[in-house]
């Protein structure tokens, strides 16, 4: 019998995490401006709360757990929990700027709603 673990690295190689161009863009350019150390990435996560009951948490980090599912797209490299994964596979992160932009957006094919704001969203 396969156990979760086991399971969810196999799906690692069906499913994974997506960056649009101008959302590359805009991490290489945050990296830079901020002298991030080259094995640095961007770590993605979900947590209870926000409007919708989950809402997404985004941040540089440089250190890998264990566990992490780690996924490379456009040059960049993105790093999820297993818990955060089962939320987030296949979702493309996306960014829009000028007068209209809202900057970084999930869009998740596994959201049943999210908020207006686009920062929670419920399964």
């Amino acid at each position: 019998m396969c156990s979760l673990l086991h399971y969810l690295y196999i799906l690692n190689e069906l499913l994974m995490l997506f960056v649009s161009e101008p959302a590359s863009l805009k991490i290489k350019t945050l990296m830079a401006e901020q002298n991030m150390p080259d094995n640095s990435f961007v770590r993605i996560s979900v947590k209870g709360g926000g409007c919708s009951g989950l809402s997404y948490d985004m941040s540089f980090d440089h250190e890998q757990k264990p566990e992490d599912q780690v996924f490379e797209d456009k040059g960049v490299k993105l790093v999820t929990d297993l818990k955060s994964f089962l939320y987030v596979c296949n979702t493309t992160l996306e960014f829009s700027d000028g007068l209209n932009g809202k900057g970084f957006e999930f869009s998740n094919p596994n959201a049943s709603r999210t908020c207006a704001c686009g920062e929670s969203f419920a399964v």
